[in-house]
């Protein structure tokens, strides 16, 4: 068994620092129909979905031992690898972040992974059967299943309750949002959590202090589900815009199937350790409740945008996270300067954030010019 390293630490931290940023990059997954509504308040969704992040992080370690034992080969990555890997997610995060996109956190993880190992160890050191196998097609599959349920539960839900008086039904929905928005942030956790315990496990096994195989020890699932429900509870209020007014105009009767759509595609998936994207499934959700309500207008320029951010997620993360371990593969150097180089960029991203912010008291407010040009909502 081998002992702890300053890079061991510097890795685990920045793993931490990811699940934070995975946090508030999927706080909409979960609640941005809800805050859409009026079911909750902003506030208060952002709490209630931390909560049940942090549970959620207890349920199960299936995903984590995909990630720390699946995609690529753990006896040839090292920890620089991994670092390398961490800051190719974390710049991708925080870019579609800034621009108000929903992409893929997992996504983001998986290709900073992939990139610094195929530059540092070769394309033999990832297993790509089981990146198409465990990523690629869960990716095609599950937004497109979310789409055709929530479509065919909204258009039910409608036709169920057309004859009766609308102020009763919304205020029966969004009570049931509450209940469908809690789960869909416990399946989040379930999901996304275990993701960060997946590359932190991984890094202990490269570091000879875990076995290969080995699972999450506790104080790894503890850490992680912290992580990223402090994440989720500091809100990521420019993507929750775009997810709830961005995409559609949400009424509570679609909040309430999209969400319930998407627990049910995300905890299967879960239990069956596919680490898919959660962001692909709700905005899925989110689309097919849209188009299940009569007249609902789709905004297919911002759908548009999000599509191809999920297109580019893999290959721009992998690219960065090559980079990186390029740079890094030069010695304490370049570790240090790809280390910086991310520090730069991020506090640069914060700042020009600040230009334009979105918080909780304005996260609903989206002005006529906005709906009438949605590029707008990418500011």
């Amino acid at each position: 068994m081998g002992g702890v390293s300053l890079l061991l630490i510097a890795v685990i931290v920045t793993a931490l620092a990811f699940d934070f940023t995975n946090g508030f990059h999927d706080t909409a997954n979960s609640m941005a129909t809800s805050i859409a509504t009026g079911a909750l308040a902003p506030r208060v969704a952002v709490l209630i979905a931390g909560a049940l992040n942090l549970a959620g992080a207890f349920l199960s370690t299936t995903v984590a031992k995909t990630i720390s034992g699946g995609i690529v080969n753990d006896s040839k990555v090292s920890l620089t690898m991994i670092f390398a890997g961490l800051l190719g997610a974390i710049l991708w995060n925080m870019l579609t972040w800034l621009a108000g996109l929903p992409s893929s956190s997992s996504h983001a993880l998986f290709g900073g992974l992939i990139g610094a190992v195929w530059v540092a160890a070769g394309a033999g050191a990832v297993h790509f059967g089981e990146v198409v196998e465990k990523i690629v097609l869960p990716a095609l599959i599950s937004p497109a299943l979310a789409c055709v349920v929530a479509l065919l539960a909204t258009y039910l839900a409608y036709v169920i309750t057309r004859h009766a008086p609308s102020g009763p039904v919304t205020r029966a929905y969004r009570t049931g949002q509450i209940g469908s928005a809690s789960l869909v942030a416990l399946a989040h956790g379930t999901n996304d959590a275990q993701k960060t315990m997946g590359v932190i496990t991984l890094a202990l096994i490269s570091a000879d202090v875990l076995d290969p195989g080995a699972g999450p020890p506790w104080w790894v699932i503890l850490s992680a589900g912290l992580a990223i429900s402090l994440g989720t509870y500091a809100g990521g209020w420019r993507i929750i815009r775009t997810m709830g007014r961005g995409l559609t105009d949400i009424q509570s009767p679609q909040g309430f199937t999209a969400e319930t759509t998407a627990t049910t595609v995300i905890l299967t998936s879960s239990h069956m350790g596919f680490p898919l994207s959660t962001t692909q499934v709700c905005a899925g959700g989110i689309l097919g409740a849209g188009l299940g309500r009569k007249l609902a207008e789709i905004r297919w320029g911002i759908a548009g945008r999000i599509a191809v951010s999920w297109v580019l997620t893999l290959p721009a993360a992998a690219a960065v996270g090559g980079s990186s371990a390029w740079l890094a593969g030069h010695g304490t150097i370049g570790l240090v300067l790809a280390a910086g180089v991310a520090l730069a960029a991020v506090g640069g991203m914060y700042a020009l954030s600040r230009r334009h912010p979105v918080h909780a008291k304005n996260v609903n407010e989206v002005p006529e010019t906005q709906q009438d040009q949605p590029d707008d909502l990418m500011a």
